[in-house]
This record gives C-alpha cells, sequence and structure tokens, in this order.
C-alpha cells in the first residue's frame, strides 16, 4: 500500500532566539538582538562583501544559531530587505 504524502504548504513559525556574539578572545558581547529577517542591521554582519553568507568558523556562531541566520537571509532577500549580490 503506498502512502499519501501531505502537500499543504506548512506555515513558517517565527522563532526569536536571542544571539549573543562575542568577539574571539574577548568575554564582552558587541552585538545583541533576536535573529529575524527584519532585524537587517544583525544580518549585514554575516554577509561578506560580494553577498555570500559567512560561514560558521568565521562567525563563531553555534550551527542552531548559524542555520538561523542563514534561513532569515534568504528570507530577507526573497523579501526584497536585501540584496542578492552587492555590486
Amino acid at each position: 500500500m503506498k502512502k499519501k504524502y501531505n502537500f499543504k504548504k506548512q506555515i513558517k513559525k517565527t522563532i526569536n532566539i536571542p544571539i549573543t556574539i562575542y568577539k574571539k578572545n574577548s568575554n564582552q558581547s558587541f552585538v545583541q538582538g533576536t535573529i529575524d529577517y527584519k532585524n537587517l542591521q544583525l544580518l549585514r554582519q554575516f554577509i561578506s562583501f560580494e553577498g555570500k553568507i559567512l560561514p560558521r568558523y568565521l562567525t563563531g556562531l553555534t550551527a542552531k544559531e548559524q542555520r538561523k541566520i542563514a534561513n532569515a537571509i534568504k528570507t530577507a532577500r526573497v523579501a526584497g530587505l536585501l540584496p542578492f549580490i552587492n555590486q
């Protein structure tokens, strides 16, 4: 018997995760905020000059935070808040 798949769109829940970023070799945080596609000031720190999303070893985020940042950047790009390519 074949399984029937439910093709209904699932609504994405917005999850506000508080984030604190630390500079290397320092205990003081320099950015605080929530990971959201509307928080452009926070998202621009995780995009390179060319417009690429920076990897974890450069940002120092956990895997969970990095996934949330990447999804927020992609959502902001589709919404037109961030450019796909910096020129």
